[in-house]
């Protein structure tokens, strides 16, 4: 069997936050949390766990292929909340998508500053 991506453990500073910021903009369902774990799943079963850590951490990019309805309700829950986000992945062209790769794409900012990028198009 070729390996599948299972779970990942995002530092977190308000762990319940992060879920529900998730929950609001990939539309990820609410999953049984445990010890420090505040967890969601997205598609294909992966689970998300969310971890409140003392330490310094360094921002991470984590990027989600999503259809184009998904992308629109997503767009319209940034601007309605006045999340700022950016057509390239180096916060250039504020308020402005891309459209590289045949698609659509955006980059922002969730809670505890990790770099979160929707596509509407894979790269490859």
């Amino acid at each position: 069997m070729t390996a599948r991506f299972n779970h990942t453990i995002i530092a977190s500073k308000i762990p319940a936050d992060m879920a529900v910021f998730y929950i609001d903009i990939l539309e990820a369902a609410p999953a049984e949390s445990w010890g420090i774990f505040t967890n969601v799943t997205i598609g294909d079963g992966v689970m998300l766990q969310f971890a409140e850590v003392t330490w310094e951490y360094s921002p991470q990019h984590y990027a989600y292929l999503v259809d184009d309805g998904h992308f629109d309700r997503a767009l319209r829950t940034l601007r309605e909340r006045s999340i700022e986000f950016w057509a390239g992945p180096q916060r250039q062209q504020p308020s402005e998508i891309n459209h590289g790769h045949d698609g659509r794409g955006v980059y922002f900012l969730d809670p505890s500053g990790h770099y979160l990028e929707l596509i509407t198009h894979p790269y490859l």
